[in-house]
């Protein structure tokens, strides 16, 4: 387990999410400047693509709670959840492109370079990185100042 609270709240939201079809669960937990806490989790749906990312379930919650430009750092777990409810699982969870384009969106907002903590379903591995080095060279709003207007 992960001495790492933002950590467990990121296993505990796997714990919640809707996974019926790939039996992969995650859990997000975004922490703010200010310590408040906002979680997410994946929802998948029989028609695939209309599934949702934990991160992205995570990112709404937050900017609902505290904003976007509060974001301090995330935190990303996943696994299998078992019949006992526990979450399981060996290797680390990283955020898809997808998500993390998301989370460049609003690191950009913020103004700052957000941590983003991956964890494996047991908590017993956690890696952290910039989501500078997780996305180089992406494209957010900052790229879109000579749009005119």
């Amino acid at each position: 387990m992960s001495h790492d609270p933002l950590v467990e709240q990121a296993r505990a939201a796997a714990r919640g999410a809707y996974a019926p079809y790939s039996r992969f669960s995650v859990g997000c937990a975004i922490q703010s400047v200010d310590g408040e806490v906002a979680v997410g989790a994946n929802m998948e749906n029989a028609c695939y693509r209309l599934g949702v990312c934990a991160e992205v379930a995570a990112l709404t919650a937050a900017q609902q709670a505290f904003g976007l430009g509060k974001i301090a750092r995330i935190a990303v777990a996943g696994g299998h959840v078992g019949p006992d409810g526990a979450l399981a699982g060996d290797a680390l969870v990283t955020s898809c492109g997808g998500c993390r384009q998301s989370i460049l969106e609003a690191a950009q907002v913020a103004g700052r370079d957000i941590e983003v903590i991956s964890s494996n379903g047991d908590g017993t591995e956690t890696a952290a990185h910039p989501i500078s080095e997780l996305i180089p060279w992406g494209f957010g709003p900052d790229n879109l100042k000579d749009a005119g207007a």
